[in-house]
């Protein structure tokens, strides 16, 4: 379980990142919306604890920008704005839950762990992006409706892709992923995925785009698109 926690209470950010990594949860905590848009640039999260009134800007308008390109992952607003509009506004603008300050950290605990469950099942059974359509529980994909010819590890791989797009897919954490079934897992091995996947995707409407250095990104392909293998910045 990866967790970002967004708090610029030093104190409640200190008590729940201890509570938190007791299970073996990975907390990265940010005190400002800067740190957390750096925090997401690089990898993925499981869930989200948002503060709204951080010293850089309102978390809502983050929140609502944010919800544009990531509809699945969990964020709890945990606020001291308690009135019964401030609700519906942090809900109406992409929350998944709200609770109020002061709150009861098994509350908190309980209410985590029914979006991490929730979250896991979406995940698992139906993800979109484009005309791609990924099933975990029936571990097939399809491009306009017609099923892709793939792999299990090409499978593994385009569900990394679909989850992190249209945002970066690190490297290293599709090194890593890959190597939990396999310890003999290196650069070219990631390289030879995305490159079949390229090739499957073909025609799909959709590329996947290399960031030297950094890692990969599936984006919707615009016309007259160059050869995503080709030159990238």
């Amino acid at each position: 379980m990866r967790v970002l926690l967004i708090e610029d209470d030093d104190v409640i950010a200190r008590e729940l990142r201890l509570r938190w990594t007791r299970p073996g949860w990975s907390v990265q905590v940010c005190g400002s919306l800067r740190e957390a848009q750096e925090a997401l640039g690089q990898g993925s999260f499981n869930l989200i604890v948002l503060d709204l009134g951080l010293p850089d800007g309102d978390g809502l308008e983050w929140l609502s920008k944010f919800r544009r390109h990531d509809k699945l992952t969990p964020v709890l607003v945990l606020t001291a704005r308690d009135r019964i509009s401030d609700r519906v506004h942090g809900l109406q603008s992409g929350a998944d839950d709200y609770l109020v300050k002061p709150f009861s950290v098994e509350e908190l605990d309980a209410r985590l762990e029914v979006l991490a469950r929730r979250s896991q099942l979406a995940r698992g059974e139906l993800m979109h992006y484009g005309s791609l359509s990924w099933l975990g529980d029936e571990g097939c994909a399809y491009a306009d409706g017609k099923r892709l010819d793939l792999l299990p590890r090409e499978f593994e791989v385009l569900g990394m892709l679909i989850r992190r797009a249209p945002r970066l897919l690190p490297k290293q954490a599709l090194i890593e992923a890959l190597a939990r079934r396999n310890t003999e897992v290196g650069d070219s091995t990631a390289e030879v995925y995305i490159s079949r996947l390229r090739r499957k995707l073909a025609g799909s409407g959709t590329m996947i785009r290399t960031l030297r250095g950094f890692g990969y990104v599936l984006e919707l392909e615009p016309v007259g698109a160059p050869d995503p293998e080709g030159p990238t910045e």
